[in-house]
Formats: structure tokens, sequence, C-alpha cells
């Protein structure tokens, strides 16, 4: 089958959770032998309009960042141009939205009326940009901060009506699309993210890991690896770290990731005389990450809002890492099921510092504990997620839609 997915990411480099489910969705389906493209837009990094990535063939249309304004349009015009072109060379007989703006110049086409539609949906892009740029204290800076926020609403909200089927990566997510945008409930399937199990594993020797990272060997080590905005709640995790380096003086953080918030963290850590218990790893590149998991004892999600599924908490508990999380989003979702000791009370820092102090201290004084839970992770990890499972699930949801088992006001047979 011929299956086109729409997004404003790309598969060549994959830099966060977006580009991970499209990269393992879109190659994945393409080995089981479907001719699998991807449209989206071109990026600086780009040197060409058009690769293959792993049996996909992935296409860009330019855009115009002068503006707001000049983006939206040459979105539209230059995007539809693409999926034109494509589209008569391919009939697409399935296209699988990613994100809204590239949906914006593909669902304005005549030629794209009669493809079945899913739209993936990973979290609300106008609270994305709320929660990525904070509100201008200037009236002036308001109105077109207002005005990009009810473009968005008004772009995802269009996508989505045009769309047959509305895949969630999570509960959180669903709940979210049936307040905001009404979605009738019935349109709603939930697939959740996955974990490439054969990538993500537990080290069966942490020593060497240890040396070739630079992580003191003798430390109980805790990792974090998470974009430096606000919204990730490093600030808090800080703060707790200086009452669990009381209580734990062995304590060893190692915060993954770049944003706008390092400088601030780096000093915060200085302020609270904690500088010498934490370390900023910086971006962590695809290829050291799984490393970083298995150099960790137990990996730590502060989470402050937004965690719409999580695909990182899958990642460390495949590599036998517990997680402690805050009780936001999808982090609930996944937590809940393994084990609610898994999860803060709330997302201040004593919260924070209580459950790691205590975990700490049961690794500490229990190794035999540690592996258990270890394993325990893995396999609640192996039963329950894997890009197996959510590729079957997508591609039994295009076989219906393509097939006509499926489709606007048709319920068919729900996947969860």
């Amino acid at each position: 089958m011929n299956v086109l997915f729409v997004s404003d990411v790309s598969i060549a480099d994959v830099i966060g959770g977006a580009e991970r489910v499209l990269f393992e969705e879109s190659t994945r389906l393409a080995n089981r032998g479907h001719d699998v493209h991807v449209l989206t837009r071109k990026l600086p990094r780009h040197v060409s309009h058009h690769q293959v990535i792993q049996g996909v063939n992935e296409w860009r249309y330019d855009v115009d960042h002068s503006n707001s304004l000049s983006y939206l349009k040459s979105t539209a015009i230059n995007c539809r141009k693409v999926f034109e072109s494509l589209q008569s060379r391919y009939s697409f007989g399935c296209l699988n939205i990613h994100q809204p703006f590239s949906a914006f110049g593909v669902i304005q086409s005549p030629l794209g009326k009669n493809a079945a539609k899913i739209y993936t949906c990973h979290s609300l892009s106008f609270e994305e940009f709320q929660s990525r740029n904070p509100r201008p204290r200037s009236v002036a800076g308001n109105i077109p901060y207002f005005l990009n926020i009810e473009a968005r609403k008004c772009i995802e909200r269009r996508a989505l009506n045009r769309s047959d089927r509305i895949i969630a990566l999570s509960g959180f997510t669903r709940e979210k699309l049936l307040r905001v945008y009404k979605i009738p409930d019935d349109k709603i399937v939930i697939i959740p993210g996955g974990v490439d199990l054969e990538r993500f594993y537990p080290a069966a020797d942490r020593t060497g890991i240890k040396e070739r990272l630079n992580i003191p060997g003798e430390k109980t080590i805790l990792l974090t690896v998470r974009n430096l905005v606000p919204r990730m709640g490093l600030e808090n995790l800080l703060h707790a770290m200086q009452a669990v380096i009381k209580a734990v003086p062995d304590v060893y953080l190692v915060v993954g990731g770049e944003g706008p918030l390092k400088d601030r963290l780096v000093s915060l850590t200085r302020e609270l005389g904690i500088d010498n218990h934490i370390s900023f790893a910086g971006f962590i590149p695809e290829a050291d990450l799984p490393d970083y998991y298995r150099a960790t004892d137990i990996f730590i999600l502060p989470t402050l809002e937004l965690e719409g599924f999580g695909l990182i908490t899958l990642e460390a508990l495949a590599s036998g890492v517990p997680v402690l999380g805050t009780p936001v989003g999808g982090t609930v979702e996944i937590l809940s099921r393994l084990g609610s000791q898994y999860l803060f009370k709330d997302t201040g820092p004593e919260s924070m510092s209580e459950l790691i102090i205590r975990t700490c201290r049961e690794f500490k004084d229990n190794p035999s504990f540690q592996r258990d839970v270890s394993s325990r992770c893995r396999v609640f990890v192996e039963k329950n997620y894997s890009w197996e499972k959510n590729v079957s699930a997508l591609e039994t949801m295009i076989a219906q839609m393509a097939s006509g088992e499926i489709h606007e006001g048709n319920t068919g047979s729900a996947l969860s």
C-alpha cells in the first residue's frame, strides 16, 4: 500500500519524541513491504529536497521563515504543490498526518479529498507554543502572541475535523482532544508509543560504560534527559537534590539536554552548593543515549506540564532503569501500571526528594532488590510496549480505512 506521512519534522535526524514516532512508524511500515513516503518542510540542515532513509522517501518543501505570515503562506502554497505532484505520481491510499502545519497545505488540495486520513496527535500545537514562548508583558507583544495561538488552534482544528480517525498516544491526550476541540469520542483511538527493545536493554557490566561517559563509578547515579525549558521542572529537581545529597551523600545527577535554561540551571547548582554532585552532559546523541541509561541507577522525570506520553520513560524502563516521575500527563498512565511507588506525590521539590531518598536507600541497603526492580522494569516494557505493537495497530487501521471498513461517520472496529 502507498502511504504518505505528513509532518512538520524530519526523520533524517531523530532529535525528539515526534521525530522518533515518525521514524519508527514509517521505517517499520516500509520494512513490512509498504511504499512509504514522508512529506515535510525543508529545514536549514537539509541539503536536498528528497532523501531516501531506510526505505522511506522523504520529500521536502521550501518555507519562508521571514515572519509568521510568510511562514503560513509559503507552507500552504509549497506543501500543496509538492503534495499534488506526489499524489498524481503515487496515488496514496492513506495519509497519516503528524502535525498541523504541513497538513494545512495537504487538506486544502482536491487531490487529497478521497484519500483516507489519519491524524496522529502528539500534543496540541497551541499548548506547545505557549509552553515554549512565555506571554509578552507588553500590550503590543500580546497581540501577535494571541493571534499565533488562535491561528494554531484554527489550523489544528481544521486538520482534525478533516481526518477520518485520530490516534492519541495516551488517554491524557485523548481527553484534551475531547475537551478542547470537541472531537467525537468514537473518532479517537489510543495507540501507545513504543520502544526499540533491541536497542535499549540492561547492561551486564556498567563499569566500562561509566568510564567511557566519564560518570563516577562509585556513585548512585541519577539521570534526567530533557529540553532545558521551564515546563520540564528541572529547577524543582535541583532544589530537591539539595535535600537528597544531605541524606545520600554519594548520589550524582547527570542532566542531559540543551535549552534556554542551561545557564540558569548551572548557576542554581552553585547557589545551592550542589555543583559537585551535578553534571550537565549537554545534548546526548542518539548513539550514546542507550549507554547513558545503562550507566544509571534511577531515571528522574520532573515534568511540570504537557507530558503527552513519554517515550523516554519507556527507553529507561527497557534499559532496566526504574523511573520516578511527577504525576503529569501520560507519565501517570505508564508508571501507575508498573506501580504507584514510582510516582511522586506532586511536582514539588519536597515530594521529589522524599521518594528519591527512599529509593536510593532501598537500593543501597539491598542490591538484590535493585536487581529485581531492574528485571521487573524490563519485563513490564516487553509485555506492554514495543514499536512492533504500535506499528501493527497502525497497519491494521490503515488497511481497514483503505478497504472502506472505516470512514468518516462509521466507527468500524476501534483499536486501543
